[in-house]
């Protein structure tokens, strides 16, 4: 999947209403299967329990706005769909400006933005405007309504799995419950689906791959709680713990290796690792390894005292999914975060495209993630071999150095993104040069 086709398809899921559940969740869903055949799409029960929290009510939202006391219609949910407060309960009366006021959200630093609000989890009702908007309101009777239900239904999220030659898996996990965010939102369910299409097309897979699109918090928590799935397992025996199904959070922890929450992949300025607890996994490695070389050491580190996505649940205490976020701008961090102009200008071609290169890139390193050693005593002679130019100079010195470096450190004690730190030198070149010393038979795998 090019750039093109990436944002093509950030601006086909934009416009949808998604919330925690509904059909917009399930709409997103069917797009995102589309283009990525095989991914399953399950249902969970509202009032289902998942750990310490409760499936919610499914919520539909039709048409909300308000009325003016000069006949104007403002607060549009069908011109914008974050001009209703998300989850709101229905309402359709008359209300004085102080009234009104109790039930509006704005931004008074950002005062021609409107806010993305929401209240899930505490049954009210509300609009979002602009500050601007708030501030010219007249006295006078004002009329609003939301044609919104809330009823028992299910959450919906959805899974894909493409085996490898091990069952051990690489994670992706990203989510599908805000409405017209581009960045926040709808960048990483597509920088997903790119990745998926990339790791089909791999001739070998050493792993297995594995990609959740869920709801931001709940639909996580409601995943890693749910029962496996045996048809999406690589080795349909290997869910089963004393003869029962294991639980999803049971199953990765035996599983990932290493694991990425991609959100926020979509804009063309930052990238950002948000680290896991303890910043010692194997996804922390390598996505550090790969920013460095990317970005030319210009990348943003955060620690996981800075996190705010789904690396919460996926590195909560006790599950410690050895899982890292990414993302370009991270969440929090630029002005148009959940606001109106998180919208399809704030997004690119190249920014899609900048985000699936470093996540294509940690996929070919953790492939590759081998321990290597020298199979002659010595130093080789590289020139027979047409590694190394016949003519000795300063230039040629400078231009195999990394070559002989690796040389140097394949002694059957690093693996390959440990000489990549080592030798200075990125993933993909140490990739490159480890295979052309196999293909001569200079170096062969220890593990």
């Amino acid at each position: 999947m090019d750039k093109n086709r990436m944002y093509a398809l950030c601006e086909e899921i934009f416009p949808i209403n998604r919330s925690l559940t509904g059909e917009g969740v399930r709409r997103t869903l069917e797009i995102i299967k589309r283009e990525c055949p095989g991914l399953v799409i399950k249902s969970v029960p509202s009032g289902t329990r998942s750990f310490d929290w409760t499936v919610p009510k499914e919520w539909r939202c039709d048409d909300a706005y308000i009325i003016t006391p000069e006949g104007e219609k403002i607060a549009d949910f069908k011109e914008r769909n974050i001009n209703v407060l998300g989850y709101s309960t229905p309402v359709d009366r008359d209300f004085t400006l102080e009234e009104l006021k109790e039930h509006l959200y704005s931004l008074k630093d950002q005062p021609d933005l409107v806010p993305y609000v929401t209240s899930y989890y505490k049954e009210r009702f509300g609009w979002a405007i602009t500050h601007r908007q708030f501030e010219s309101l007249k006295e006078g009777t004002y009329h609003g309504v939301i044609k919104s239900e809330l009823f028992d239904g299910v959450l919906n999220y959805a899974e894909l799995v493409i085996p490898g030659e091990s069952t051990e898996e690489v994670f992706f996990t990203t989510y599908v419950c805000h409405p017209s965010m581009a960045n926040n939102e709808c960048s990483g369910p597509v920088v997903a689906a790119a990745l998926i299409d990339y790791v089909r097309s791999l001739e070998k897979r050493r792993y297995t791959y594995r990609f959740v699109f869920a709801a931001e918090t709940i639909g996580a928590i409601t995943y890693l709680s749910q029962k496996v799935d045996p048809s999406l397992l690589a080795d349909e025996k290997d869910g089963y713990s004393g003869g029962e199904l294991m639980t999803n959070l049971e199953y990765l922890k035996s599983h990932v290796i290493a694991g990425f929450n991609l959100s926020c992949v979509g804009d063309n300025n930052d990238y950002s690792i948000i680290h896991s607890r303890y910043a010692d996994t194997l996804a922390d490695r390598v996505l550090t390894r790969v920013l460095k070389y990317h970005t030319g050491g210009s990348f943003s580190d955060y620690s996981y005292l800075k996190r705010g996505s789904d690396e919460r649940q996926y590195q909560a205490p006790g599950v410690d999914i050895p899982l890292v976020g990414f993302c370009r701008s991270k969440y929090h961090e630029f002005p148009e975060y959940h606001t109106s102009a998180d919208d399809m200008d704030y997004v690119s071609p190249e920014g899609f495209e900048g985000s699936f290169a470093v996540m294509s890139a940690c996929i070919r390193a953790l492939e590759k993630n081998h321990t290597y050693e020298l199979t002659c005593f010595c130093e080789p002679q590289l020139g027979k071999r047409g590694l190394v130019p016949t003519i000795s100079s300063k230039e040629t010195f400078r231009q195999t150095l990394h070559l002989k470096d690796l040389i140097a450190y394949s002694d059957g004690r690093n693996d390959l993104l440990t000489v990549s730190e080592i030798i200075d030198a990125s993933p993909d070149e140490v990739i490159e040069l480890t295979d052309k010393l196999l293909e001569t038979g200079l170096l062969k795998r220890k593990d």
